[in-house]
């Protein structure tokens, strides 16, 4: 049988794709864009159909830990062919949403769908059929058993949550509930084209609800395709989490300075910084494609930089004039943003923060020698792990001599009405004059 490209069990089908590439090492986002080029999917590809593929992947990794314990629960023996198994998973995420965005027969009818249009998995729809069916049966039991294993209580591998717990003894629960929570659309209002008030005027002009939650950051009650938001093609604004947005007016720019985003792409804080004053900007980013996202991004915003694509560990891109000014958005586990990135939990290794640390630490290293004395530093990481945030800077401080200024440290992702935000770290670091 053929699927419609709007179908439910054509979304689950490209879902389960994707959710089999992240099994096979891949992030999210790229593994989406695997799954839209399948040759046996592109043909029937419309913009309806990668929306909720895309929707179903994210749902379901921010079930996963649940998924693949029910699994267990409801199979006797491991399944081996591993398409029907992340078929399977995927449906059982949906299935076992605190709050189901599909009603539970549907899904399971259009997940046995899913199972018969595939030829490899044609002969497995009746095992699809039964494990969901069951699943319906005994959905209170099933889920209260699995919940008795913390990787599915809380839907993070165990060495993450035990981590957690570690650093963070009194917010550990806190944590891990925001990055399971969906992160809404925030918005950073370009001043230099409307004020935050008026963009608010025009919003709710256009039926969507608003708030602000920083200086120029503004929430939507309910998230939109981007091409929806008025002035979003004019530069009006762009889509910039609010702890992400103290960037820029941290490094405290002022007309005419000589500034370096390292590590830019995407390009949200090289947008802000220029929105905030005229600056001589280079934007640095090893990754060439990611670099394009940064020149598209000041396209739209009507703004100028000049792009190179080189190692911040190196300088042979520098042209050996120091800079006013540097921000150093470091590589790292991401551990703070998984609430949009739910993939990083089952991605990341244990090993990894102490790697990625030692990375950081020669690429600010090599950074430092680039800034002029009485310039500033603006080390960030949107990680939770004192390896990378906290005691980077005290190391870093240790090598060098710096003045450390005010910075609002370790902040905790957080989602609730007063303050929304992802788990972003910053320390401040000037050289002292000559």
């Amino acid at each position: 049988m053929s699927l419609s490209s709007d179908s439910l069990a054509f979304a689950l089908t490209g879902a389960a794709r994707a959710l089999l590439e992240v099994d096979n090492g891949s992030a999210l986002p790229r593994a989406l864009s695997m799954v839209f080029q399948l040759p046996a999917m592109k043909a029937d590809m419309t913009a309806g159909a990668r929306g909720a593929i895309q929707d179903l992947s994210y749902r379901s990794m921010r079930q996963w830990g649940m998924a693949c314990s029910l699994l267990e629960l409801l199979t006797d023996k491991p399944l081996t062919d591993a398409r029907l198994r992340c078929l399977l998973r995927c449906a059982l995420a949906l299935l076992s949403e605190p709050v189901p965005a599909y009603a539970a027969h549907t899904l399971v009818d259009q997940a046995v769908n899913a199972a018969s249009a595939d030829p490899e998995l044609l002969r497995a729809k009746g095992l699809v059929n039964a494990v969901l069916r069951r699943f319906l049966r005994e959905k209170t039991s099933l889920i209260a058993s699995a919940g008795k294993q913390e990787h599915a209580l809380w839907n993070y591998p165990q060495w993450w949550i035990s981590k957690t717990r570690k650093i963070y003894p009194q917010q550990w629960q806190a944590i891990l509930g925001a990055g399971n929570i969906q992160a809404p659309l925030t918005l950073r209002v370009n001043t230099r084209k409307i004020s935050v008030a008026d963009y608010l005027a025009a919003l709710a002009q256009h039926a969507m609800p608003a708030q602000t939650i920083g200086p120029v950051a503004v929430r939507l009650e309910r998230a939109v395709p981007v091409n929806q938001l008025p002035g979003f093609s004019g530069g009006w604004v762009s889509v910039q989490d609010a702890a992400a947005q103290l960037a820029a007016p941290l490094l405290d720019v002022a007309d005419g300075m000589r500034v370096l985003d390292a590590c830019a792409a995407p390009g949200g804080k090289t947008g802000h910084l220029l929105e905030l004053a005229a600056l001589d900007l280079l934007a640095l980013d090893q990754d060439a494609e990611r670099l394009e996202r940064v020149a598209q991004n000041l396209n739209r915003l009507e703004l100028n930089a000049k792009l190179v694509q080189g190692d911040a560990r190196q300088r042979d891109w520098w042209d050996g004039q120091p800079f006013d000014r540097i921000l150093a958005d470091v590589p790292c586990t991401a551990s703070g943003i998984v609430r949009r990135h739910p993939d990083i939990r089952w991605l990341r290794r244990p090993e990894d923060a102490a790697k990625l640390a030692a990375l950081s630490a020669s690429l600010l290293d090599n950074l430092w020698g680039m800034l002029r004395p009485g310039g500033k530093l603006l080390l960030v990481t949107c990680s939770l792990w004192p390896e990378e945030s906290i005691q980077q800077a005290e190391r870093f401080a240790t090598r060098h001599s710096v003045i450390r200024l005010d910075a609002p440290g370790q902040l905790l992702p957080a989602a609730n009405q007063e303050s929304d935000h992802d788990g972003l770290f910053y320390s401040l670091l000037q050289k002292p004059p000559v």
